[in-house]
């Protein structure tokens, strides 16, 4: 049962890890931990900087020279692919910095670490494909307006070469660990760019054999489009990290209600589930349990549950002993938790046990 709009004054928060964890639980958190926080295919961040490195290497040198062949052919989607590879070599210089600054250890002020920076990469790379974006948009209509010859052959070989660097570039950053968002966010820079050469390669063809010069043009409003939609989505999922919205994929309702339902709970309520960073998901919550509830036994039971269902394993549970006179019942069981609104409230639906 769910009451909607209460709140808790209290924060006083106990650390689910505390020393008295049950070892069986304990397994439980070191598996979800490896499934949450570790690598997606095992590879360590070292080979992780290596793929980055070697990736980001071939993009530079091709990138230079697709500047200097985009200018001598006068072609604006080359010039637009380059554009697009500066994005991505910068999407990875920011993800390798990002992951070196993720390592460091809580210091001072910084009780997480530096973990976020790379959130705040992923978010870099979405600001300059929305910029770039608008930029490529803006020189295509104009060139659709006034075109200018193009070189369709210098083009159409420029561009199929990309294709192949690009080939080279996806398969070096789909070893590393895409799991995480900053990778992540590199990956799908390179595959989209990969989709632009695609198009500026058709391009270059329709020019050679038909004179139409406005299929470069054309090509360019492909590449932005694609920088659009890329950009967009990185925004948007780092947006919902900084702004502390639940994980994709779990629903707070959900959680708060399957948590109530455990026996010898009386109540859950401010209740949060929020992303640290990519992988990184944590839950804090107030529990009442019933008179004849063991506190410490509920805890670690609620811990390992959210580790196993949900794989959430930083967690920290206020559990508190639910006041005689009201467990069991349909309103709330403590009133001093209901004059401030923090979310819902989520009953036990067995309010006759109490």
């Amino acid at each position: 049962m769910v009451v909607p709009h209460h709140g808790s004054d209290r924060h006083d928060h106990h650390d689910g890890h505390g020393p008295e964890a049950d070892p069986t639980e304990a397994q439980h958190h070191e598996s979800a931990s490896h499934h949450g926080h570790g690598h997606g295919h095992a590879v360590s961040a070292d080979a992780d900087r290596r793929y980055l490195t070697a990736a980001l290497a071939l993009l530079i040198v091709f990138m230079a020279g697709e500047v200097a062949v985009g200018l001598a052919a006068q072609s604006l989607a080359l010039i637009s692919d380059a554009g697009h590879l500066l994005t991505d070599s910068a999407s990875i210089v920011f993800a390798l910095v990002a992951m070196r600054l993720a390592t460091r250890p809580p210091h001072g002020g910084f009780t997480y670490g530096l973990k976020r920076a790379e959130i705040l990469s992923a978010q870099l790379n979405g600001a300059t494909l929305l910029l770039l974006a608008g930029f490529f948009l803006y020189e295509a209509i104009r060139r659709l307006l006034t075109p200018a010859e193009v070189d369709g052959t210098l083009v159409l070989i420029t561009a199929l070469i990309g294709i192949v660097v690009n080939l080279a570039a996806t398969w070096l950053l789909s070893r590393a660990d895409r799991s995480s968002l900053n990778v992540e966010g590199a990956f799908q820079h390179i595959v989209n760019d990969l989709y632009a050469f695609i198009a500026t390669a058709l391009s270059g063809l329709v020019v050679a054999l038909t004179g139409f010069v406005q299929a470069d043009a054309i090509a360019t409003l492909i590449v932005a489009a694609l920088m659009l939609k890329a950009g967009y989505g990185l925004i948007r999922e780092t947006g919902r990290i900084f702004l502390q919205a639940a994980p994709s994929g779990l629903v707070p309702a959900e959680i708060g209600a399957r948590l109530a339902s455990q026996p010898e709970v009386a109540e859950v309520h401010d209740l949060h589930v929020w992303e640290l960073t990519s992988g990184y998901s944590s839950l804090s919550a107030h529990v009442f349990v019933r008179p004849e509830g063991d506190c410490n036994a509920v805890r670690r039971r609620l811990q390992g549950l959210l580790a196993r269902c949900y794989g959430i394993t930083h967690t920290t549970l206020q559990v508190d002993p639910a006041p005689e006179d009201a467990a069991g019942g349909s309103e709330c069981v403590d009133a001093g938790h209901c004059t401030d609104p923090h979310g819902p409230h989520y009953l036990s639906p067995r309010g006759e046990a109490g």
